[in-house]
């Protein structure tokens, strides 16, 4: 085992220091470009605590760092529920449709809601800042790019994921109501100049859900902040005192939302007292992530968690600011909601390794952050996190099922050793493939290609757009007159 470990750990090295001559003259070939001054907006729907969010705090740090002036536009930023960059003053945050609601009493229409609220922001900055920009950054929602191109400014796309795969179609109604915004999506998403995913897991999803498309787009590999991440660890701090324990500690980091397959972690825990018999009283799982109590499934799913993990016998704690969890080391899971920047340098500085536990993750910034940490990540066998983690090397990525979870875990529970190397190397990984300065060295370049590219696709698919609303508002205003009198 000792033998077969040495020779792939040699063979990934190698694989690494050929990607790092690669890394190094594409880097030095984005450097060759003009660096002038860009004037950037960057467009997001919520600014709370998520992988996306941490993309474009992070991509806007970035090319704020660079010399360019970086604005940032949402519907939503909540101080005490934010990324700090967004509340220190490193960014210029603007907040315009805050007060419209985000569903129909709580009941649905989500969709609809959220299309409402991103037309708000984008009417609001054409008004008040029509011309301030070279360049608008888009993600998440295009259903705004027809009236941010009336800027004139350039528009990059960056799809996390193809809107309409994340929505639940399981009655003929909800199939039906979700017609209009798939095509919306599609015609909004063509109207940008230029298109980037995160990964070529989504390209090939992206492709297939939009075949109307002509330009295929680019893959630009999200990055972290690796000085964010050497920070030393502050037990001192009052929200880490409580997690302080001699216990070998495994963690999970994802939002509490139920796509995130979090149980499959509990599950794969509570089978390690049949792998790991010897170890499991000096085991524990904490389950951290975003959470907003705005949202429901938030709150929904994380009480989910905890009958779960009651279910199968594991006692559990909860600090949330609430609790003041004074006897942790009596609990073998632990949910920590939106969890401070100490509490995520702690469990990522003293644990053993992540758990990350979605299906079919369209990126997945997470197993990074731990790789940085040098910790090795077990995970799914498929989705963006085959492209960033190496099997057995830096991590183990198995079947979604919890036996086959548990047994990857309990192989880093038996052999600490083994967990250290892969430790190791992740953390070389993400140093030459995965660092903020290669994902913003390579988003300048992208900004730049952008400002010279003439997207015939984009044009076209404008006018189609402009037509058909000048055509429709009549009718609209006609309909509107007979409901009214």
């Amino acid at each position: 085992m000792a033998d077969t470990l040495q020779t792939k750990d040699s063979k990934t090295e190698d694989a690494i220091g050929s990607s790092k001559q690669q890394e190094s003259n594409d880097i030095s070939l984005i450097e060759s470009k003009t660096t002038i001054q860009l004037r950037v907006a960057f467009i997001h729907p919520d600014l709370g605590i998520g992988g996306a969010e941490r993309l474009v705090v992070d991509a806007a740090v970035g090319l704020q760092s660079r010399g360019h002036k970086v604005t940032m536009y949402t519907s939503h930023h909540d101080c005490s529920h934010c990324f700090e960059e967004t509340r220190d003053g490193t960014l210029n945050v603007h907040v315009f449709g805050d007060w419209l609601p985000r569903s129909f009493f709580g009941k649905g229409g989500m969709i609809l809601f959220a299309i409402l609220r991103s037309l708000y922001l984008a009417m609001a900055l054409i008004t008040i800042h029509r011309n301030d920009y070279d360049i608008l950054f888009v993600d998440q929602l295009s259903f705004s790019i027809p009236i941010l191109k009336l800027t004139g400014a350039k528009i990059l796309f960056y799809c996390h994921f193809p809107d309409k795969l994340l929505t639940q179609r399981d009655s003929l109604i909800k199939r039906v109501y979700r017609i209009p915004f798939d095509i919306m999506e599609e015609l909004t998403t063509k109207m940008a100049d230029k298109v980037v995913v995160n990964s070529n897991f989504t390209a090939s999803v992206f492709n297939s859900s939009f075949q109307t498309m002509s330009e295929k787009p680019g893959v630009l590999y999200p990055g972290i902040r690796l000085d964010a991440y050497d920070r030393q660890v502050d037990t001192t701090d009052v929200s880490v005192k409580p997690l302080i324990s001699k216990c070998i500690t495994i963690i999970s980091i994802n939002r509490f939302e139920r796509k995130k397959n979090i149980g499959l972690a509990i599950r794969a825990f509570a089978l390690l007292s049949t792998h790991v018999p010897k170890y499991y009283s000096q085991l524990r799982l904490i389950i951290a992530g975003g959470y907003d109590v705005r949202v429901s499934e938030n709150v929904e799913y994380m009480q989910e968690l905890q009958a779960l993990a009651q279910e199968l016998g594991l006692a559990i704690a909860t600090l949330d600011g609430k609790d003041t969890l004074k006897h942790p080391s009596d609990a073998q899971v632990i949910f920590l909601p939106s969890f401070s920047e100490a509490q995520r340098t702690f469990i990522l500085s003293t644990s053993l390794c992540l758990v990350y536990t979605p299906v079919h993750e369209h990126f997945g910034i997470v197993p990074i952050e731990a790789m940085y940490a040098q910790l090795p990540v077990v995970a799914a066998n498929n989705g963006g996190p085959t492209e960033s983690i190496l099997h057995n090397a830096t991590g183990i990525l198995c079947d979604a099922e919890p036996d086959s979870f548990s047994r990857s875990i309990a192989l880093l529970v038996k052999d600490k050793n083994k967990a250290k190397a892969m430790g190791k190397l992740g953390r070389e990984r993400v140093t030459t493939k995965f660092s903020l300065e290669t994902f913003t060295k390579s988003l300048e370049h992208i900004l730049f290609e952008t400002m010279e590219s003439d997207n015939m696709d984009a044009v076209m698919t404008s006018y189609v757009v402009y037509l058909t609303v000048i055509s429709l508002t009549p009718v609209f205003i006609v309909t509107m007159l007979y409901i009214l009198l």
